[in-house]
């Protein structure tokens, strides 16, 4: 059976199969998402905000879980596209605001101008380079330092899911 997914602040609907994951509507839409970890739940290139229908989409699991506990720009709404499955009707997904760094390269070009939207970290979600702000070799350092975005980095003292 089909289900309607509304992606704010797009304000565009698309339609998915029951027990589809979020990250399909994502992609047919062609939205910047990344899904760094292939699908898996282990990064944040895929974080989303349920605006409203939260009760639509199969629970949490505890990879999910363990991966929304890193997530600076968590929030009780937050959801991995990759792991939230459409059960229900009426479900409405906002991505959060800015643009995930895949890489270096991705950024090295940008030095010296100002972020169009804030940079966040593809595992984290922290805001890297706040829009507005201009690039530096500096701020090339800061992310730098935080490669390579490796997801066992991050839960290697989590037990394991």
């Amino acid at each position: 059976m089909v289900k309607t997914v509304r992606l704010e602040p797009i304000a565009q609907d698309s339609a998915i199969e029951t027990m589809g994951n979020l990250l399909s509507v994502l992609l047919n839409k062609d939205l910047d998402v990344l899904k760094e970890c292939g699908g898996h739940g282990r990064c944040a290139t895929c974080h989303i905000y349920v605006k409203d229908g939260m009760a639509s989409l199969t629970p949490i699991a505890r990879r999910e879980q363990r991966t929304l506990e890193v997530i600076t720009s968590c929030k009780p709404n937050s959801r991995l596209a990759c792991q939230a499955r459409v059960i229900g009707s009426g479900v409405v997904v906002e991505l959060p605001p800015g643009m995930y760094v895949n890489s270096i390269k991705d950024i090295e070009a940008l030095i010296g101008r100002r972020a169009e939207q804030d940079l966040l970290h593809p595992l984290t979600g922290q805001v890297l380079v706040e829009a507005g702000k201009l690039i530096t070799r500096s701020m090339l350092k800061k992310i730098e330092d935080t490669t390579p975005f490796n997801p066992s980095n991050y839960f290697s003292n989590s037990s394991s899911v």
